[in-house]
Order: structure tokens, then sequence, then C-alpha cells
């Protein structure tokens, strides 16, 4: 049979210190595998469906270093299905089709296969449907691993025809217990005697922010770095600080983690929770976003969520942006902190974005009725002959300042769009609104006494 021109990811590794301490690591049982005990724990679904070697067509989702290839690595160990490998990254149409051919020829003499697709959302959508076919008909059993949110990435046809399982981050403990496991794991550094404090081993399992893989990476960057005198090598707080000084956020500036994080932001500020408007956007600039998005976002929510309760809210939003945009990051942080708490503890109301929807609606499904002809402008001596701006008064000269003129056009007399709030500075905008109504009314009754 042919082979696929892939390499593997599931290839046997000698247990030498040239190979990655993850690597050496890797699972090889469900046992073996750190984290993710809602799905593989006793009991569990896929943990059943793993042991008795009926997995279905399905999407391991989550952040890196969970756990998504690993699981895949133990299937190919206990299956009795041929388990084929492709990296999005290096697999085109052709290999693919030579696979599924191959899939289909195995399928008439009832032989299973299991086709595992690390980084699925990096193929493209031809790439994706060239499976298709072969997953409704039987041929494959496709396991597909991605970092980015599958309703998103994954086409949809193919993703109704698999089963999502969403795989976490591991806690701090999960973490730690996996440390302690390379230390004594002889694939690890258990034929070495390493002598690390329990508060080191949190320290790169907080460092490592739910992924085993970088937690791994940290633990064995230090036993390396570290002295060894009389057969033990033994860690210090120093170069554990040296080898943690940077965390790397899970942020990812294009995918779902963007969206997630500034919808944080603003349901934070929403919520008058300055804490945490805050937390979320050290989040998202320290990730690399860039600070005119935030800003852009910020100005946005003045005037949609505090609007006329505040409106100086919308000058200090605009200032923000304006500050970003002359200086950038790091420093342009502290303006967006600045106009961040400030919106978080200003008065909310959402009036004007209410009262703007309820317009568009109207604008957009019902009849577009020409202006009144009142309050036409008349810039020719035809439109005059025509009685553009006739009757019209200009409202400076008018009884309170208002004019006996109709503005709205005829089927939409009486409509109100803008219903003010009691919050902050519109209260007295609703009792300003009140008196003007009051007076129209009064303007409607001497019309028609």
């Amino acid at each position: 049979m042919k082979k696929v021109n892939q390499p593997s990811l599931f290839e046997s590794q000698d247990d030498d210190d040239a190979t990655p301490l993850a690597e050496r690591l890797r699972p090889r049982t469900l046992d073996e595998v750190a984290g993710q005990g809602h799905l593989i724990g006793e009991g569990k679904v896929l943990r059943g469906m793993i042991a008795n070697d009926k997995v279905p067509s399905m999407i391991f989702w989550g952040p890196p270093g969970v756990g998504k290839t690993t699981l895949a690595n133990v299937i190919a160990l206990t299956t009795n299905a041929r388990f084929v490998t492709f990296s999005a990254v290096t697999s085109g149409i052709k290999d693919i089709k030579d696979v599924m051919r191959e899939a289909e020829e195995g399928r008439v003499f009832g032989r299973k296969t299991i086709v595992f697709v690390d980084e699925i959302h990096r193929f493209n959508k031809a790439q994706q449907d060239a499976f298709l076919p072969f997953v409704e008909k039987g041929s494959i059993i496709l396991i597909g691993a991605t970092t980015e949110n599958p309703s998103f990435e994954v086409n949809g046809a193919l993703l109704s025809r698999c089963k999502v399982f969403v795989l976490k981050g591991l806690t701090e403990d999960e973490i730690v217990g996996l440390l302690r496991r390379a230390l004594a794991d002889p694939r690890g550094f258990g034929r070495r005697r390493v002598v690390i404090s329990d508060d080191m081993l949190k320290a790169i399992a907080v460092f490592a922010n739910g992924d085993a893989r970088a937690a791994l990476s940290t633990l064995e960057m230090v036993v390396l770095n570290s002295e060894e005198a009389g057969g033990t090598i033994t860690v210090t707080a120093d170069c554990v600080e040296q080898c943690t000084s940077r965390k790397s956020l899970l942020y990812d500036k294009g995918g779902e983690e963007h969206y997630n994080i500034i919808s944080a932001l603003h349901k934070s500020m929403r919520n008058s929770d300055p804490d945490a408007a805050v937390y979320w956007l050290a989040r998202m600039l320290e990730g690399g976003e860039d600070p005119l998005y935030v800003a852009r976002r910020v100005t946005r929510f003045a005037s949609e969520d505090v609007g006329l309760a505040d409106p100086h809210a919308l000058e200090i939003a605009v200032a923000a942006y304006h500050a970003c945009h002359f200086i950038g990051m790091p420093e342009c942080s502290v303006h967006l902190a600045e106009a961040v708490i400030y919106l978080s503890l200003a008065p909310k109301s959402n009036s004007s974005y209410i009262a703007y929807e309820r317009a568009k609606k109207d604008a957009l499904e019902r009849i577009a009725e020409p202006v009144p002809l009142v309050i036409r402008n008349a810039p020719t001596k035809l439109m005059k002959e025509l009685e553009y701006g006739k009757g019209y008064r200009l409202a400076h000269y008018a009884e309170n300042k208002i004019a006996d003129v109709q503005c709205l056009p005829d089927s939409l007399q009486g409509t109100e769009y803008y219903s003010p709030t009691n919050e902050g500075v519109e209260a007295r905008i609703a009792k300003r609104l009140g008196e003007i109504k009051a007076w129209k009314a009064e303007l409607v009754r001497r019309r028609h006494p």
C-alpha cells in the first residue's frame, strides 16, 4: 500500500536528552493524560469510546498544550484501525485524495481508517471539502485538532458530522502534578537527582497558564540551566525567575479570544466594575492588541452605554483615542485605563442607542415618505413655487423657542424614538423633554381649539 508522505506526529522517539521533554513524556495511555477529567475521567463518554475503539468523527477544540494531539496519540496506540496523520501546514489536496482512495478500498474489505488532522483550521475550504464525502460514507473517521472556534473555522457541513469535544486549560494543581511526574519518570528526569521546591513548581505552573507543553518546556529549561554538583542538580529561585520572566498571555488578535476579551471589557464597564474592566484592558494590551482598536471600542461604548447620562464621557473617550494615536504603547495604556475607569463609574443610559435602532427599523421597513414641505429647503425659484419651505417659522423667534412646525412625515406623526432615563445628566434632559412635549401639545391645542 502506498504510504502518505507525511511525518507522523506519533513516531516513537528515543528517550534521550536530544528529544524535548514534552515529547519524551507524551502519554501512551489515558491514565497518563493530565487534566480533561470532564472528558476522560472514569465513566465519561470519550473515555469509553477510546477504550472500546469506537471513536466517531470528532473535533478536539482547546488552547495550546492541553492534550489535543495527546488524545489522538492515545487513540493511535489503541485502535485496530489504520491511522493516518495530516498536518494542515504541509498537506495538499493530492495527499488527501490519495489517502481517501486507499481508505475507500479498505472500507470494501471491512478495514477502518482514522485520519487525524492537526490544526484543521489551517485547511482551506477546498481541502476540508475533500474529506466530506468520505466522512459521509464512513470511509474514514476524521479527528481534527484546533485552537480556533470550529464554528468559524470548520466548514458547516463537515462540522455537523463531527462531535466537538472542548478541552480545557490545565489547572495549577494538574500542572504541578505533571511536573512532579516529569521529575520522577525515567522518560523525564527520573534517572537524575533534581532538587526543586514546591514553590518553584507552582511558579512554573502559574507561568504556563494552563499549557502542559509550556510547563514541561520551562521545567526542562530550568533543569538544564541549573548547577550540578555531586550528582545532584539544584534549581534556584533566581533560575526559575529568569526562565519565567515574561508570561505569554492567551490572546489571539484575530481569533475567538479577541472577541471574548473585548466583550468582557465592554460588559465589565457596562456593569460598573472598574477592576474587571482594567484587568481585561490589560489582557488585551499586554497580549499585543492595537490600542487604537481598544480606543475605538471605548468610544463606541461612551455613546452606546453611557450616552446622555454623562455627555462628557464621549469627550474622555475621544481624548483617549487621540492620546493613543499620538504616543502609542506602552505609554498610552494609562490614557485608556483612565477612560475605562471613568466609563465604568459613569451613570449608564442606552437611550440614544435604542432611539436610533427604533428609527432605523422605521427607516428600513416603512415606506420612504417625502420630507414635509414646510421643512424643505427652497434655494431656487421653482422650489419656492412648489411651496418648499412655505409656512416655516424660525424657532429662535417663537415662544419658548419652539415653532408650530411638522418635522416627521405624516404617517409617523406622534412617534417617539427617544425615551430618556433618569440617570445622571439625562434626568435633567428628561425634564426638559417633558416641558417641550407639553409646549408642543399646547400649540396643537391652540391650532385645534
